[in-house]
């Protein structure tokens, strides 16, 4: 199984996007300074935006599924949000092309898309789905906790560019793609987007993407603050939902997967109407049983009120997600590391690990990853309490 990323697009963006066989998401006005760089002249709060898009668009891997949501837009004749697919990314994560004059294809798309995913035809269906066949439509439903929540979530608390959505979402999305279709799939790679009908078609043109591919990289940037003592959770999260599983930083990989493969990545996971969003989210697969690790993060050393956050994220992982992937749930605290292990906030903390295992029976106990600055890298530890 993989993730499903949901890129948000209007009818002149999905054209190109068809054409040319890429998805991508936005920086708006503002180029980014502070790729494979220590120092950015932005403000913190742009910084950090920016930052979160980067997250988004490191979280795909090769062969994960992509859908596109054409939003509603009355002036382009689109009466009613629609979702079109199944596409798959080409290659792990996104890339970067700068907004600058050279950014390929920017007069076309009349915007800049910052970071950047080349994808593949998987399943191409000509008609998308409506937002309220996907959303509102209940007939086939018997339980709140089979609806869209995490698309329903997204248009609550307003626009992000590239959504996941769980692997039982994604599945029940892809029947409705190919009911509506009655299963006739387009072929070839050459296709775009007809906005009289607002439908996918095979076109007769090959478009090449010859735009440029920066390799991304947060890591300096996020020693830099970490140097400074200032905080960079959301450079964190980019970095962990970045490099978890890719070898790339060992210590990551084995205190965090266990040598287990994961099936599912999200980041900043809404799980609830208010503004609780869960960092990280893995599914992990052990034989035959699943695990849900909710992940919390922390550019500071732990403390007691990590607790809640976490327990807000069991209560919703046991009401919305397990009745539809029935798992396992492992919370997860990653988090500074505190120098002094006799310190009475130290006691105090694992006190609160020790008071929440005791509540949540039905889920693992906590698991404590500490991280701290070796040399140029993160190295990441598990502390046994």
């Amino acid at each position: 199984m993989t993730t499903t990323h949901v890129f948000i697009v209007d009818t002149n963006t999905f054209k190109y996007h068809l054409e040319y066989l890429f998805a991508g998401t936005g920086a708006k006005d503002n180029s980014i300074d502070f790729n494979n760089n220590p120092n950015t002249s932005l403000n913190h709060t742009t910084e950090n935006n920016l930052v979160g898009m980067i997250a988004d668009s490191q979280r795909i891997r090769k062969g994960d599924f992509v859908i596109f949501y054409l939003q509603q837009n009355y002036s382009q004749k689109v009466w009613e949000g629609k979702f079109y697919g199944i596409f798959k990314a080409k290659e792990d994560l996104s890339f970067l092309d700068n907004n600058d004059p050279n950014q390929f294809l920017k007069q076309e798309l009349i915007k800049s898309l910052t970071f950047r995913t080349l994808l593949e035809p998987f399943e191409i269906y000509a008609k998308g789905v409506t937002e309220w066949e996907a959303l509102d439509e209940i007939k086939h439903i018997q339980s709140p906790y089979q609806m869209l929540w995490s698309l329903i979530y997204r248009k609550l608390k307003g626009n992000r560019g590239n959504t996941m959505i769980t692997i039982y979402e994604s599945e029940r999305l892809f029947k409705l793609l190919r009911d509506k279709n009655n299963r006739q799939i387009l072929t070839g790679q050459k296709l775009t987007f007809d906005v009289q009908t607002q439908e996918i078609k095979q076109d007769n043109i090959m478009h090449n993407y010859t735009g440029r591919k920066e390799v991304i990289n947060i890591l300096p940037r996020l020693i830099k603050k970490y140097r400074d003592n200032r905080a960079f959770e959301t450079h964190l999260q980019a970095y962990v939902v970045q490099n978890i599983g890719r070898g790339t930083n060992k210590s990551l990989d084995k205190n965090l997967l266990n040598g287990l493969n994961f099936e599912w990545l999200g980041n900043e996971v809404s799980c609830g109407v208010g503004m609780q969003r869960i960092d990280i989210m893995l599914s992990l697969i052990k034989g035959n049983i699943k695990i849900v690790l909710p992940i919390e993060l922390k550019s500071i050393e732990a403390s007691t009120d990590n607790i809640i956050q976490i327990q807000r994220y069991v209560d919703w992982l046991e009401q919305y997600y397990i009745p539809n992937r029935i798992s396992d749930i492992q919370p997860v605290l990653i988090s500074k590391k505190i120098t002094n292990k006799i310190s009475e906030n130290y006691r105090r903390v694992i006190e609160s690990f020790n008071q929440f295992n005791e509540r949540n029976s039905s889920c693992m106990p906590i698991k404590y990853i500490e991280y701290e600055l070796d040399g140029d890298n993160l190295k990441f530890q598990e502390i046994s309490y």
